[in-house]
């Protein structure tokens, strides 16, 4: 039996093929689907710590898409078989830092992630396209370049979702966080959640929390904008590709709970309401299986959505009879 299962193990080893130089489409899936982004210092503490360990690797980025319960990625490994330490060093650091904040244990994500190779301009164009659309096709935003975690927007400029930062004009915490940033950065290290939570809580504003956000991606990405931009000819190209594109691509098994995310944001909108989350959603971790119980039931009678997606809003798993676990 022993000898049987590790002759199994290789030959699933063995299929995966990454090619250097090559152009790879990667998609890692969260353990049991569950939400893993809920807040901007999510998506922004895993990207800074994403772009810093690409540099290490010399993992050469086209495309980065954050979805709430997964993550997409066109990339080219410059140097052969980096692919897979990459991957496994950006997610244990980033998982590290969110249990810490979330006081929980295990993994986040599914320990193998996909990958296909493509290895003609037109599959590069349409890989490219999908995942432009990703939230287009998932309800998130209306256009590809509106939703601000598929960094299409930063193509075209440093500053998409805010005004040009003027520094006269700007706040004395903003001046602060610009400048903490910069350092931080220069030292090669990514934005701990709470440096993040800190310098949101100081400023002023919405205006300036835009701000800042847009200067954080703009200062870490190492998204190689033009590299993509060139399989479509412009930017301006690039859009109209993704404005008429359906979104299809099947090499990856991509499986969706729900016909939509947006609900994601919609039940965080509810939890926010409720004086215990104002601060923190982070705080539905803590609760007790009687708490994450009365919360479900809270969620299923406030709203429409499948209990799968309310299931995997609160890491709760459903066991094979369709039957939401709670513990």
């Amino acid at each position: 039996m022993v000898l049987s299962l590790s002759r199994a193990f290789f030959a699933r080893m063995k299929k995966r093929k990454v090619y250097q130089d090559a152009v790879t489409h990667c998609y890692q899936r969260t353990v049991n689907g569950m939400l893993i982004f809920y807040t901007v210092s999510d998506y922004l503490l895993y990207l800074t710590i994403y772009c810093i360990t690409a540099v290490k690797y010399r993992i050469r980025i086209l495309k980065l898409v954050q979805m709430p319960d997964h993550i997409h990625e066109t990339v080219i490994e410059l140097q052969a078989g980096h692919l897979s330490g990459f991957h496994r060093e950006c997610h244990s650091r980033f998982a590290r830092e969110y249990n810490k904040l979330c006081n929980r244990d295990g993994p986040l994500f599914e320990h193998h992630y996909g990958s296909a190779t493509k290895f003609d301009d037109k599959r590069v164009r349409t890989n490219l396209l999908y995942l432009d659309n990703n939230p287009v096709e998932r309800h998130l935003s209306k256009k590809a370049e509106e939703y601000r975690w598929n960094y299409l927007a930063y193509g075209n400029s440093p500053h998409p979702f805010s005004e040009k930062i003027v520094l006269r004009r700007a706040s004395m915490s903003l001046r602060h966080a610009l400048k903490e940033v910069k350092a931080i950065h220069a030292a090669s290290r990514p934005l701990p959640y709470s440096t993040l939570q800190r310098f949101f809580r100081s400023l002023p504003d919405d205006r300036e929390r835009e701000q800042l956000i847009d200067y954080i991606v703009a200062t870490y990405s190492v998204i190689d904008h033009q590299a993509a931009i060139r399989f479509f000819g412009s930017y301006e190209e690039e859009l109209i590709a993704a404005h008429a594109a359906s979104g299809s691509e099947y090499d990856v098994g991509e499986v969706f709970v729900g016909q939509s995310d947006d609900c994601y944001l919609k039940m965080i909108g509810i939890l926010r309401r409720e004086s215990r989350y104002k601060d923190d959603i982070h705080e539905i971790f803590a609760l007790s299986p009687e708490e994450k119980r009365e919360l479900y039931n809270l969620l299923r009678s406030a709203t429409s959505y499948p209990y799968r997606q309310i299931a995997k809003f609160l890491h709760l798993a459903v066991n094979d009879s369709g039957v939401v676990v709670f513990n």
